[in-house]
């Protein structure tokens, strides 16, 4: 069990105080956590958007100052509660037995849900999201990219030859890559999905692990194979978390920084600020700060459980809201279960500090 000095519960403290110093800004803003602005806007708006200078977020905060501050404290307020509640001894020792429990599915629902989702992507002939489509991306190779989207993501829901799909998917990634550069960072979360295949199989609950039991004579892995697999193995969820938080934060300073004007055209268009009451450009600010938050306490492993189950409401409460297509956020809607399950590896802040050989914080 690590021992927690004095200074690294202050440490932890004032950085969640940093972090979560705007959480609770999600209250105004219904807009955030996957209103990917280029799912709602028509191609003309998008266009001009793009082509409009950004406004600064400075001068919003600057303007709008008490408001912000309000925010801020209440948001730090939400964040030390969570953190009390999770760490509850009595909580811990009820609810720990059913997460160790459950835990040995996390990988499973990685698993299911990029297959889903490349299933999904061939089905609407769009890779990864509807802004690229698949015939623009390989032309007249468009039909066969869709039929090998098709066949990686049953052999990746069965498990079959799982490692083979996820090599075939890497590449597909890196073509889609080669074209729209740095704008992939969007759905680098996929890339997260398929490193972890790749590190672990199909894992259990497969085919190919069925295929193994029947075939117990069969010789494992080479040593230097089976060492490799056993040092990544435990990082594989580590690194899905933090691919997961970058994808967040890019979409977000994308569409609600470097573009914002594709926020606040969103805004504009849904009435967000009558209905809610507040200036538009606040809102865009604080769709910014939360989504930027969310996708840094998934990078550092802070709050994961809490941060999942915001994340998945605000996500669920903007499909409806906007009424946007669904199936370009089954990945987003997917690892956020999985790290319900899964709870906190070492490399997280929380489980380094906070898990011990029987309990983790619960939220």
């Amino acid at each position: 069990m690590r021992i927690i000095t004095r200074r690294s519960v202050l440490s932890f403290g004032a950085g969640a105080a940093i972090v979560g110093a705007f959480a609770a800004l999600a209250a105004i803003a219904p807009a955030m956590v996957s209103a990917h602005e280029v799912y709602v806007l028509t191609p003309g708006q998008i266009s001009s958007a793009l082509a409009a200078p950004s406004f600064s977020l400075f001068d919003v905060a600057r303007d709008n100052l008490g408001e912000f501050a309000f925010w801020a404290f209440i948001g730090v307020l939400t964040v030390f509660c969570v953190f009390w509640i999770s760490t509850l001894r009595f909580l811990e020792r009820h609810l720990d037995p059913m997460f160790i429990k459950i835990r040995k599915y996390a990988t499973l629902i990685a698993r299911l849900t990029i297959g889903i989702s490349f299933i999904a992507s061939a089905y609407y002939q769009a890779t990864f999201g509807p802004e690229l489509p698949i015939a623009a991306n390989f032309g007249p190779y468009a039909g066969l990219v869709a039929v090998i989207l098709i066949v990686i993501g049953f052999m990746v829901i069965f498990g079959l030859y799982a490692r083979l799909a996820a090599l075939a998917g890497l590449v597909i990634y890196a073509a889609t890559v080669y074209q729209h550069g740095w704008y992939m960072l969007t759905y680098v979360n996929y890339l997260g999905e398929i490193i972890v295949i790749l590190i672990l199989g199909s894992h259990s609950y497969s085919l190919d692990s069925l295929i193994a039991r029947r075939r117990k004579a069969a010789p494992g892995p080479s040593s230097l194979v089976a060492r490799i697999k056993g040092y990544l193995a435990p990082r594989s969820l580590a690194i899905l978390r933090v691919l997961f938080g970058i994808a967040l934060i890019y979409a977000s300073a994308f569409a609600k920084i470097l573009h914002n004007s594709l926020a606040l055209d969103t805004v504009t268009k849904y009435h967000l600020d009558r209905l809610l009451g507040f200036e538009p450009h606040f809102l865009v600010l604080g769709a910014a700060i939360v989504e930027i938050l969310i996708g840094l306490f998934f990078i550092l492993g802070i709050e994961i459980r809490f941060t999942s189950l915001f994340f998945l409401f605000w996500l669920c409460l903007s499909l409806w809201f906007f009424g946007e297509v669904v199936w370009p956020h089954l990945i987003l809607i997917g690892i956020p279960i999985a790290y319900l399950f899964y709870g906190y590896d070492e490399y997280s802040v929380e489980g380094y500090f906070f898990r011990s050989k029987k309990y983790e914080p619960v939220l």
